[in-house]
């Protein structure tokens, strides 16, 4: 089983080949792909973490899409004084699949 652990808009996603993951808005190269940084590599046993091995560790995916997450409501009150605020919120985001982990 090969898979690796990467880092993506601040959140750390474990992903295999053909894995479709939702991040925080990435932009893609003109071909739609884009190329995720690895914190951790496991081949069936072996197991790399260490920094100078993973620079040779590619992880490559392929944008699926764009779009926004849900509506996160806002809502400010202070007692006694009138003071009331509202505000919403829509996290835009990128869908992409695992293309391959070499």
């Amino acid at each position: 089983m090969v898979y690796a652990v990467v880092r993506a808009g601040g959140r750390q996603e474990k992903v295999e080949v053909g894995t479709i993951v939702v991040l925080d808005r990435i932009k893609g190269d003109k071909d739609g792909n884009v190329e995720l940084v690895p914190v951790l590599y496991v081949d069936g046993d072996k197991i790399t973490h260490d920094a100078k091995s993973l620079t040779k560790i590619k992880v490559v995916a392929e944008v699926l899409n764009d779009l926004r997450g849900p509506k996160i409501v806002i809502q400010k009150f202070k007692n006694k004084t009138g003071y009331k605020k509202r505000q919403g919120h829509r996290q835009e985001q990128t869908r992409i699949k695992i293309t391959s982990i070499a």
